[in-house]
């Protein structure tokens, strides 16, 4: 008899047989049927049998298919027939419980089609056991619902909307799109959701209707950096118009001037500045767009709510007729969204990471290719080491030290002062749970970057 390969112990292997990409092997099971599923009846008869073939892991390069010598029995009791169940197969599909684990597992890390090619089965059974994989992962990994939430997106074959723990600076979930019913849909079914505070978005009308219509009290902040973008934007504008108008040596002279335009006045070098001093004496309407961005920047140097609002009002009344139409975007967005604008001063709150994200778009970007976006969002929220989670802390520094009672003192207050100190120590081992914020964004960069995912 051949030796078992398979290293399965339930089942003895009878035949061997192999290919040029496959392995064939016969095998039959060695468990003992001692009673009918339906009455329990123990008295039995063999009543035929079948050959099914069961998926295995495959070895050695090659495809493995399991030829099982399925027994059939019919109930002394009850005349009803079944089958013999097949230990250590999965109840779903016609394959091992290992193959199904594996390819949940590796469908993270590789696409569809060459597991599907590796296995020999269809790519549509991958996405399939993948989706099994994935629902497993959710009901397994629990993500605390933030304080401070921050409302992002991030564009992975189109746009996505992505959800942020903003206080630990980590990614809790990345959803299908960014449309209203689909934020509405998620916080809806977020548990704990009463406790959220504050939530960082930028100024896309569909997640503050959605906060607004799920999270009424929760206190809506756009983010400083979506605001302040837009005066690097309008200054982009003046730029780019102006330079239609040059001539070609005119626009050697200004080589090299988009770095130096959406640099801070403060971090300009003196070559910079210098060069900068010269533009602006030369094309008035770029000096006056670089002072407006500039002093735009400053509103956000204020104090109080109320210190920003008036900078802002001179800041407006500032904006002249050559240059207004550049900055109107900017204008607009500011009384649209004035109130959760100047929400920032009250709460400071931002989605400080940003730098983070950007770098995080670019890798799954190149990534992307190949990839459905289930398999980009479960490499993003379930690789295993990139998650920031709260240590619980040992049970014996939770305990408050306990003297013992000197022999004098009475075996009731004894008795008292234990079990009072037990069931603290309870509450805290209730209270203290390790605690899971999500995928830290540095860390999983890195990991993708290093090709560890």
């Amino acid at each position: 008899m051949p030796t078992n390969i398979l290293n399965l112990p339930a089942y003895s292997v009878t035949e061997f047989h192999e290919e040029d990409h496959d392995y064939h092997i016969k095998a039959e099971t060695k468990q003992q049927i001692v009673s009918c599923p339906n009455c329990h009846h123990i008295e039995l008869e063999g009543f035929g049998r079948r050959e099914q073939m069961i998926r295995d892991l495959p070895m050695h390069g090659k495809c493995v298919g399991i030829y099982v010598n399925t027994r059939r029995f019919r109930c002394k009791g009850c005349s009803k027939t079944f089958y013999e169940r097949l230990p250590d197969v999965n109840a779903k599909r016609l394959m091992t419980s290992r193959l199904v684990d594996w390819i949940g597992q590796q469908a993270v890390k590789r696409t569809f089609s060459s597991l599907a090619d590796e296995v020999g089965i269809v790519e549509g059974t991958v996405r399939l056991i993948f989706k099994d994989y994935v629902a497993e992962l959710e009901q397994k990994v629990r993500f605390e619902t933030p304080r401070w939430m921050g409302i992002d997106e991030i564009h992975l074959i189109q746009h996505r909307c992505v959800i942020t723990n903003v206080e630990n600076n980590t990614i809790v979930d990345l959803l299908q799109n960014r449309n209203k019913e689909t934020v509405v849909k998620y916080l809806s079914q977020l548990p704990g959701r009463e406790k959220i505070q504050y939530v960082a978005m930028d100024m896309w009308v569909p997640y503050r209707d959605a906060v607004k219509l799920v999270l009424p009290e929760a206190i809506v902040v756009i983010d400083k950096f979506h605001v302040v973008r837009m005066a690097n934007d309008a200054m982009e504008k003046v730029r780019k118009s102006l330079r239609e108008s040059l001539t070609t040596k005119q626009r050697r002279g200004l080589m090299h001037d988009r770095f130096v335009l959406l640099k801070r006045e403060s971090e300009l070098t003196d070559q910079e500045a210098l060069k900068l001093s010269g533009w602006v004496e030369n094309y008035p309407e770029l000096g006056l767009a670089y002072r407006l961005k500039e002093d735009f920047f400053t509103i956000y140097d204020s104090q109080s709510k109320e210190e920003a609002f008036s900078r802002y009002a001179a800041w407006e009344i500032s904006v002249t007729e050559e240059v207004r139409d550049a900055f109107s975007d900017l204008i607009k967005a500011w009384r649209n969204w004035q109130p959760h604008i100047l929400a920032y001063f009250d709460h400071r709150i931002t989605n400080a990471y940003t730098e983070s994200v950007n770098s995080l778009i670019r890798v799954m970007v190149r990534l992307g290719r190949g990839y459905s976006f289930e398999a980009l969002r479960a490499k993003l929220l379930f690789s295993e080491g990139s998650h920031k989670k709260s240590q619980k802390r040992p049970a014996f520094e939770r305990c408050a030290p306990v003297s013992i009672p000197s022999m004098g003192r009475h075996i009731a207050g004894f008795k008292s002062l234990v079990s009072a100190n037990h069931y603290q120590n309870q509450d805290d081992d209730a209270s203290e749970e390790s605690k899971n914020y999500g995928v830290d964004i540095a860390m999983l960069t890195r990991m993708i970057e290093n090709g560890e995912i």
